[in-house]
């Protein structure tokens, strides 16, 4: 049920989208109003899921590490996996952020003869994931060629260089191929594995299948219908410049393509994709260990009267005396 509510509720988007494409008065609406409100809503969301983020204090250092600390010098630390230093930091979130490295580590678990519970890497994951998000970047670069005019050079030699493989006119992007077969094996990983499935919710099929949504409608503009680019630009354009218009040769297609991709907009701030920005702000990954190195106490400690054996001392001094106790400061 939970992957099929967001299924259908894809659908819905996609049957509205076309209709409305066919009615005159409502094509502003999808290629003009919701792109704009869309936009305005992923901006106050980021924004406001960062402020949330920056404003929670973090005392004390909280890194999730998995290798030696720094201690005494004859020890050998682990410089990556336990930093301990701002290089060290810098290191671990390159690698977590450009190769996903913490997916090679324990992602998989199966209850084997015994029973016993065996942790395991999986590849298979980390392989789509890495070809997801890769592939979505170069994508979202190359359609920036849309909304420049003229083109930078440096866009047109990536989209050259991901159109090598020749198959016909138009070419297929190589991306384009990676980001359906990576998008389909995260959906299809949900699907048959029951435990997986059993975990999942309607939230995280419904970014999958926004994301299907988007790569199927574009690759049936690129390589089926043929879209009019001409007009798709001259309306990408416009929104950049704020001068908006939906020419007649935008299509239904392209209508649905931009209500998909201003869901995803929309929803992004308030969903689980929010880990693109979340990453960066994360302190159990941008910190240093220096736990043992230096004390760090919590400025938001509410302040503590205290009363030291000194001050006990000279506030009975006499009685103790007059006891034959005896005085350490006599």
């Amino acid at each position: 049920m939970s992957a099929l509510a967001p299924l259908a509720l894809v659908l819905l988007l996609a049957g509205l989208a076309l209709g409305a494409a066919q009615i005159a008065g409502l094509r502003p609406v999808l290629g003009v109003l919701l792109p704009y409100a869309a936009f305005v809503t992923f901006l106050l969301g980021v924004c406001h899921r960062i402020l949330v983020w920056v404003r929670a204090p973090v005392p004390f250092r909280i890194p999730t590490t998995c290798g030696q600390q720094r201690s005494l010098p004859w020890i050998t630390p682990s410089r990556i996996e336990n930093p301990s230093s701002t290089a060290g930091v810098v290191a671990r979130m390159a690698l977590e952020v450009c190769l996903f490295r913490s997916l090679l580590r324990g992602s998989r678990a199966e209850l084997r003869e015994g029973p016993r519970l065996v942790y395991a890497d999986d590849r298979l994951l980390w392989l789509a994931a890495l070809a997801f998000h890769w592939s979505l970047l170069l994508v979202v670069l190359r359609h920036l060629r849309f909304f420049l005019e003229p083109v930078p050079a440096a866009i047109r030699a990536l989209a050259a260089l991901d159109g090598f493989f020749q198959l016909g006119a138009p070419g297929l992007y190589a991306t384009d191929v990676v980001l359906v077969a990576a998008l389909g094996y995260l959906l299809w990983r949900r699907l048959a594995n029951p435990q997986l499935r059993y975990l999942s919710l309607s939230a995280d099929y419904f970014a999958l299948y926004l994301l299907l949504g988007l790569a199927a409608s574009g690759l049936l503009m690129r390589h089926v219908v043929r879209a009019d680019v001409l007009a798709v630009k001259q309306l990408a354009l416009g929104l950049v410049t704020l001068s908006p218009t939906v020419p007649e040769g935008v299509g239904s297609l392209a209508l649905l393509h931009l209500l998909l991709l201003s869901t995803l907009a929309a929803y992004f701030p308030f969903s689980k994709l929010m880990h693109m920005g979340g990453i960066f702000l994360s302190p159990t990954r941008n910190l240093a260990n220096t736990s043992r190195a230096h004390r760090h106490v919590n400025p938001w400690n509410a302040p503590v009267a205290t009363h030291s054996y000194e001050e006990w001392e000279d506030e009975f001094r006499d009685k103790i005396r007059a006891a034959g106790l005896p005085l350490e400061k006599g």
